[in-house]
C-alpha cells in the first residue's frame, strides 16, 4: 500500500508515461519564456470533492469572480482538490490569482497550496468567501512535478468553490502536462481468518421488553459449525446450526450469555451482554443500503441477492446484519408507468408498494430466515427525495405497516418535508422526527430509527432528544477523496454527542462497485483512500452501511469489510467516538478510548505525498510503555514509550491499538505468516 518517499517522483513520472505516452516524443520545446495557460491543459484530471473542474469558469459554470474582481481565464474547482502537472524542468515561473469564488458570497473556507517535487513552495493560509484574491508568483525552474492543491477548512467542504484565476506557466522547454495521481496497487493487508472458530460482532445487544429478539452469532472459521449457549434466559432459544437467537424477554435487566462456537478445529467462547431495557442499537448498526449501488433501479430481486451475498460472502460472520431498502420502493407520484405509478395507499390509508416489490412481507421474511435484519426508508413529507409517496399525515399508519412487514430499521429522510416547512426553525426541524418516534414507540417491534436531514440545526446536539438512534451529520457522500475526507475529518465537532444507542452518521461507505444504479463501476477512491475511509468511520463509531454491490465484491473489498480487529474499534461497547488529538498541516491523529482500557489511534496523511506522522503519549493521554498493534495487519509492532511514528502514504492511514505493556496480549487474532 505504501511507497518509499524517494520513489514518489519516479512513480508520478511512470504514471505520466502510462497516461500520456512517452514524454520525450510528446514534449516539444515551445521556445523561451512563452506563456501557457493552466486552463489550456487537460484539466479533467483534477480530482475534487464536488462537481467537475471548469475551464475559464467557476465550478458552477459562472464567470470567474473573486471579491468583485473579474477574471477571463482560469480553473474553477472545489475543495478538496488536487491536480498533478508534469513540468519536466521546462517551466520557469508559475503565476495565478487564487481565492473563493463570489458565487458562494461570504461562505466557504479554503487553503491553496503548491508543491514542487513533493516540497511545499506556497501556502495561502485560510481564505474565506469575500476575501480579496491572493497573488501567486513562484520560481519553478527545474521542477519535474507540480501539485496544485485546494484544501477545505475545519467546517467541511460545503461552499468551498475555489478559483485558480489567471493561472499561467512561463515555459522555456517542454510544455506542461497534467497527469493522473500515482497509481496504487490494491494490497490486501487483512490476514485470512483462521479455520478455528472465532466469535465476532457486537459484545452487547439491546432489546425492549417484550419485543421479538433476532440476534445471529457472528463467527468465522471452517464450516460446518455448531453453536450453543450457557445461561440462556427464559424466553430465548438458540438454533445450533444457524446460531440464531430468537424469542422474547419481558423483564428488564442485563443477561450475560456465554456463546459457544465449535467446529472440527476447536471452539471459541465469548460473553454476550443482552440488555433488556429502553435502549436499542447499543453499538453502531452494520449492514448494507441499496442507494449508492442501485438508487431507483432497486427491486425485490436485488434485495434478495444482496441478502444472499451477505451470507455467502461471509460478511455475516463478521457482524454485518442489516439489509436496508432506500428510496423508490413506494409508488411514484409523477409516473404513469404501471410498474412504479398508480394508487399510493389502500382504502384504510396503508401505504402500498410499487410493482417492483410485489410482496414486502415475503421479502422481509426471506431476509430474516437468513439470520439478517431488514430496513426501509421514507420521508416525513408528502413525498420522498425521488418524489415517491411520503409519510406526511400518515405517520402512525406507516409505523404500523413497517412493523407488520417486519422491518428492523427506518431511515427517515427530510427531503419532501421542505415543502411543508420552508426555512424551518429549530423546533420545526425537530417536530417531524419527534412525531415518528412517538409512532414507533407504539408498535410491537424494535426499529432502529435513523434521522436523515443532512446535519441541519446541528442535529448531533438534539438527535437523541427526539429519539433518534443515529442521525446524519452531513450531506450525501460521493466516492471522491474530497467528499469522503471532507466529511470524515469534519466530524470532530460531533464527538461529544455519540454514546450507546445514539450515533453520529457521516453517511454510507463508498468502497467496491457503486454507481447509483443501474450501471455500476469501481469506486473512484484509491486503495489507500479506502483504508482511510474504513479506518476513520470505525474510529468515529459511525453506522457502517455498505453501499456497493455485495454480489460482485473483489477480494480487496471483502478484505476491507472483514477485518475483525478493525471492526472491533467500531463495535466497542464503551461507545465513545474518536476525536482529533493533533493536526500538523495535513497530518492528523485521531484517538478513541476502548472499554478494555486500550486506545485505538489513527495516523492520517491527507497530503499528496508520503510523510511521517507521530502520535505522542502526552497528546493521547497515555503514560508508560505501550504495546502497539497494527490492526490492519493484525500483528504487534513494538513496545514503545513516549511516542509512535509511522510513514503514512498519501491519503492513507496507519491504524493501531495501544495497550499498556503489562497487559498480556490475549483475545486478539494471532499474527499470520
Amino acid at each position: 500500500m505504501t511507497m518509499k518517499a524517494n520513489s514518489f517522483i519516479a512513480k508520478l513520472c511512470v504514471t505520466a508515461v502510462i497516461v500520456s505516452g512517452c514524454l520525450a516524443s510528446d514534449s516539444a520545446n515551445v521556445g523561451s519564456n512563452e506563456l501557457t495557460w493552466l486552463s489550456d491543459l487537460d484539466i479533467s484530471k483534477t480530482q475534487q470533492g464536488w462537481g467537475s473542474p471548469q475551464k475559464d469558469m467557476s465550478v458552477e459554470r459562472n464567470p470567474l469572480h473573486i471579491s468583485g474582481q473579474s477574471f477571463v481565464r482560469g480553473l474553477g474547482t472545489h475543495a478538496d482538490s488536487v491536480l498533478y502537472i508534469e513540468l519536466a524542468g521546462g517551466a520557469r515561473r508559475f503565476k495565478a490569482m487564487v481565492g473563493v469564488d463570489d458565487e458562494v458570497d461570504t461562505r466557504g473556507t479554503i487553503e491553496f497550496r503548491v508543491l514542487a517535487d513533493g516540497r511545499q513552495i506556497y501556502k495561502s493560509g485560510l481564505m474565506r468567501g469575500g476575501q480579496a484574491a491572493n497573488k501567486v508568483d513562484l520560481d519553478v525552474s527545474g521542477v519535474q512535478m507540480l501539485l496544485l492543491a485546494v484544501d477545505g477548512g475545519e467546517d467541511g467542504i460545503s461552499y468551498d468553490h475555489a478559483d485558480w484565476a489567471d493561472a499561467t506557466f512561463e515555459v522555456t522547454g517542454p510544455r506542461p502536462k497534467t497527469v493522473y495521481a500515482p497509481r496504487e496497487d490494491a494490497v490486501i493487508l487483512t490476514p485470512k481468518p483462521s479455520p478455528k472458530p472465532r466469535i465476532n460482532g457486537a459484545r452487547i445487544f439491546g432489546v425492549r421488553p417484550g419485543s421479538p429478539v433476532l440476534y445471529s452469532i457472528a463467527a468465522s472459521g471452517e464450516r460446518p459449525m455448531e453453536f450453543s449457549a450457557e445461561n440462556l434466559p427464559r424466553g430465548l432459544s438458540l438454533d445450533p446450526q444457524s446460531g440464531q437467537l430468537t424469542g422474547r424477554i419481558d423483564n428488564k435487566g442485563e443477561y450475560r450469555i456465554t456463546l459457544i462456537a465449535k467446529n472440527e478445529q476447536g471452539e471459541d467462547k465469548r460473553i454476550l451482554r443482552l440488555v433488556v431495557g429502553d435502549k436499542i442499537a447499543l453499538t453502531p448498526p452494520m449492514g448494507w443500503n441499496s442507494w449508492n449501488c442501485w438508487a431507483c433501479a432497486v427491486e425485490d430481486q436485488k434485495i434478495r441477492e444482496a441478502a444472499r451475498a451477505m451470507v455467502n460472502s461471509g460478511l455475516v460472520n463478521h457482524g454485518w446484519q442489516y439489509i436496508n431498502i432506500d428510496d423508490c420502493w413506494m409508488v411514484n407520484l409523477d409516473s404513469n408507468d404501471p410498474i412504479v405509478g398508480g394508487k399510493t395507499r389502500d382504502e384504510q390509508g396503508m401505504i402500498l408498494t410499487n410493482k417492483k416489490f410485489p410482496d414486502m412481507k415475503d421479502l422481509t421474511d426471506y431476509v430474516h430466515r437468513l439470520g439478517l435484519k431488514v430496513g426501509t426508508y421514507i420521508s416525513p413529507g408528502p413525498w420522498t427525495c425521488q418524489h415517491y409517496e411520503g409519510s406526511y399525515k400518515h405517520e402512525q399508519l406507516d409505523a404500523q405497516r413497517f412493523a407488520q412487514w417486519g422491518f428492523d430499521y427506518l431511515k427517515y429522510d427530510w427531503c419532501g418535508y421542505g415543502s411543508v416547512v420552508q426555512n424551518p426553525t429549530l423546533e420545526q426541524m425537530k417536530e417531524p422526527y419527534r412525531l415518528m418516534r412517538t409512532c414507533l414507540d407504539k408498535v410491537d417491534r424494535d426499529i432502529v430509527y435513523s434521522l436523515c436531514q443532512y446535519g441541519m440545526g446541528d442535529v448531533w446536539k438534539w438527535g437523541a432528544e427526539v429519539g433518534g438512534n443515529c442521525w446524519r451529520t452531513t450531506g450525501d457522500i460521493t466516492d471522491t477523496w474530497g467528499s469522503m475526507s471532507g466529511i470524515g475529518f469534519s466530524q470532530d465537532k460531533c464527538t461529544p454527542y455519540a454514546s450507546p444507542g445514539h450515533w453520529n452518521d457521516p453517511d454510507m461507505l463508498v468502497v467496491g462497485k457503486v454507481g447509483w444504479g443501474p450501471s455500476l463501476r469501481d469506486t473512484h477512491l484509491t486503495p489507500n483512500e479506502q483504508y482511510t475511509h474504513i479506518s476513520l468511520w470505525c474510529l468515529l463509531s459511525a453506522p457502517l452501511l455498505i453501499g456497493c454491490d455485495l454480489a460482485n465484491m473483489d477480494d480487496f473489498t471483502l478484505s476491507l469489510l472483514t477485518n475483525d480487529e478493525v471492526l472491533e474499534v467500531n463495535q466497542d461497547p464503551l461507545g465513545q467516538q474518536a476525536g482529533r488529538v493533533t493536526r500538523d498541516g495535513l497530518s492528523e491523529v485521531w484517538a478513541k478510548k476502548m472499554e478494555d482500557g486500550s486506545t485505538a489511534v489513527g495516523l492520517f496523511n491527507r497530503d499528496g505525498f508520503e510523510k511521517p506522522v507521530t502520535a505522542g503519549w502526552s497528546d493521547l493521554g497515555l503514560t508508560g510503555k505501550m504495546r502497539v498493534r497494527d490492526l490492519w495487519r493484525q500483528k504487534d509492532l513494538n513496545v514503545l514509550d513516549g511516542e509512535f511514528q509511522a510513514m503514512v502514504p498519501r491519503h492513507g492511514v496507519v491504524l493501531v491499538r495501544m495497550f499498556p505493556a503489562e497487559v498480556p496480549a490475549h483475545g486478539v487474532i494471532a499474527s499470520q505468516p
